[in-house]
């Protein structure tokens, strides 16, 4: 076997570092650090003069970096040991001070939860953004019907706004997760050291206060092998794009030819290499595949996660690329679909030719003769017949003759021909149906919970 070449050693010692993503963090991290070196000086654990000039030094280094000026270096291996060496070449001997009473284990957990909680703030300001162009788009086409489906076949007629309420409710769910997350995310493990805490007297609830945290964390072993806040925030957005992408699907579908109940503007489609004629949803089908990303992450995550004696392991590094990804993942695919739903043309006429399909009213055909005192099983074997009946025949099954339809059941008469698409979904009358009514209802109360959200 041939020995290791100095390519090797480069090589091996590149597999380490983290400096080329987890620079990221820096302002999480110099947030952390001031903090950090502040509470040092209060506590006259290090001098006050050491404390301002490690304030002073850290915020010189955070404008170099928002500057672009600051030269990271791979041999310093990741974020927190450019800046601390960075911060020594400014300030000198005072810089040596301020790992004092942490190890890299508490400080890059603390920098990492500032990133999530901000993340969920930025994540939370979109989904409300996207809520509410939803509700814009419902309130402008109110009078829209279109069949509701299941298993893609028509099914009942359903208001477009009751369609798009829906949507609203998902992503309701999902700032209600965020928010939950964030409670969790908002914990404090700075002050916990390598793992066993520190032999100083700390002011653990004052850097808590400083940097916006509710609480401290209870177990210094925990508090630096933990990364179940990421998990929550990777399961809750995975969750959000999967509802991104169910909307997704739907605007694929309705912008087909087959479909045609909805254009998007023209920045939103692409054409074709090929064929002129084409208006591709590619910024929805993105969406759509875009999805897979973030699922990757949570179960990459989970998968390094489970194995992991406590307390921490350089296995933690891989926590970050996959978090990076699908935050950048989801704010992109959320300004992407408000952006669609905004601007985007509902064809309200066809949508309604496609609710008038006399098929959509078996299951008001059925609640018709209900109402005449038949059992519902009975009707809906009746009906069942007559559908199949005007299939074979071609014709509207609410056209058969009326002697047809009694001989499949005497209840019928001449008032089923009253039936329609509006009738059917008014008569959906009942907290959360489909009837306009309640659907006007659910878009005040919508309006009022997106307002009450945005504080």
């Amino acid at each position: 076997m041939t020995g290791y070449t100095t390519h090797h050693f480069e090589a091996a010692s590149r597999y380490t570092v983290s400096v080329g993503y987890d620079r990221r963090l820096y302002e999480h991290d110099i947030a952390g650090s001031v903090a950090h070196a502040r509470m040092l000086g209060r506590q006259g654990i290090i001098s006050e003069a050491d404390a301002d000039a490690i304030v002073e030094g850290l915020d010189a280094v955070r404008r170099e970096i928002a500057d672009g000026a600051f030269s990271w270096r791979e041999d310093l291996e990741d974020l927190h040991m450019n800046i601390e060496t960075r911060l020594h070449e400014l300030i000198g001997e005072p810089a040596a001070r301020l790992h004092t009473a942490r190890s890299r284990n508490d400080q890059v957990a603390t920098a990492t939860r500032l990133y999530v909680r901000d993340a969920i703030d930025r994540v939370t300001a979109l989904l409300r953004a996207l809520q509410g162009t939803l509700l814009a788009l419902a309130e402008r086409e109110q009078d829209a019907l279109l069949p509701g489906y299941t298993h893609l076949q028509r099914a009942q007629p359903v208001p477009f706004a009751h369609h798009m309420l829906a949507y609203f409710e998902m992503f309701d769910r999902d700032a209600d997760r965020l928010a939950d997350a964030r409670r969790r995310v908002n914990v404090l493990p700075l002050g916990s050291g390598a793992l066993a805490g520190a032999p100083y007297p700390l002011d653990r609830e004052w850097v808590a206060r400083e940097l916006g945290f509710d609480a401290i964390s209870a177990n210094s072993m925990d508090a630096v092998s933990d990364r179940d806040y990421a998990v929550e925030f990777l399961a809750a957005s995975a969750t959000c794009m999967m509802h991104c992408s169910r909307l997704a699907e739907e605007i694929v579908l309705w912008m087909s030819h087959e479909f045609g109940y909805l254009q998007l503007g023209r920045q939103w489609v692409t054409g074709s290499s090929i064929m002129p004629q084409k208006r591709n949803p590619d910024f929805a089908e993105i969406a759509r595949g875009k999805t897979g990303r973030v699922y990757g992450s949570l179960v990459g995550l989970l998968t390094t996660l489970k194995g992991l004696p406590l307390t921490y392991n350089r296995d933690l590094q891989e926590d970050k690329e996959g978090l990076f990804d699908a935050v950048d993942t989801l704010e992109a695919t959320l300004d992407a679909m408000r952006g669609m739903m905004s601007d985007c043309s509902v064809n309200a006429e066809r949508m309604r030719e496609a609710a008038e399909d006399s098929a959509l009213l078996a299951t008001d055909m059925a609640d018709y003769l209900v109402g005449k005192g038949v059992p519902f099983r009975d009707a809906h074997a009746a009906v069942s017949a007559l559908c199949e009946l005007a299939a074979e025949r071609g014709v509207a099954v609410t056209a058969l003759p009326l002697d047809e339809m009694q001989a499949r059941c005497s209840a019928f008469d001449e008032g089923v021909r009253e039936l329609n698409a509006l009738a059917s979904a008014t008569a959906r009358d009942v907290p959360g149906g489909a009837s306009p009514a309640r659907v006007r209802e659910a878009l005040a109360a919508a309006k009022t919970r997106l307002e009450a959200s945005r504080g």
